[in-house]
């Protein structure tokens, strides 16, 4: 799909700030908000806007542990993708999963409450895990820029 300035005007403005109304949004693009409205339709048929989410600051929660598992699968079985991923994909801890081309074939992302719970995860669920050949695990220790914003 082909974007325009009016466009990328009004992708620059939800990047800062998701959560604007349309009528806003179309003030701040310089548009009309019908005209506002329609483009963010054609923007979201075209899948260029996938949706708003909700950023929850899980520490806050009690989940003050995050890993990053780098994983190699055994690949002589030509189903270990799609198993491994579909029971990934049952660890409700496990928040995002990623393939990669190279040494490692996936990212598991997992958030635990301590590591004590982490340490239960990992024997009871993520070892269990069919296929894998071999794990990395990185701990989290902090966020130092987290933002997808991209100039527009």
């Amino acid at each position: 799909m082909q974007i325009d300035d009016a466009d990328r005007r009004m992708l620059r403005h939800l990047q800062a700030d998701p959560a604007i109304s349309t009528a806003e949004l179309a003030e701040r693009a310089g548009l009309a908000p019908a005209t506002c409205w329609r483009r963010l339709e054609k923007l979201r048929a075209a899948g260029v806007l996938k949706g708003v989410q909700a950023v929850i600051d899980w520490a806050r929660l009690g989940y003050a542990v995050r890993v990053s598992l780098r994983v190699t699968i055994d690949k002589t079985d030509p189903r270990a993708f799609d198993e491994i991923i579909a029971a990934a994909r049952e660890v409700p801890e496990v928040t995002e999963i990623q393939t990669f081309l190279g040494r490692v074939d996936l990212r598991l992302d997992i958030l635990a409450r301590d590591m004590a719970h982490y340490q239960e995860l990992f024997r009871t669920r993520i070892l269990t895990l069919p296929h894998i050949a071999d794990l990395e695990a990185l701990v989290h220790v902090a966020d130092i820029k987290t933002d997808e914003a991209l100039p527009l």
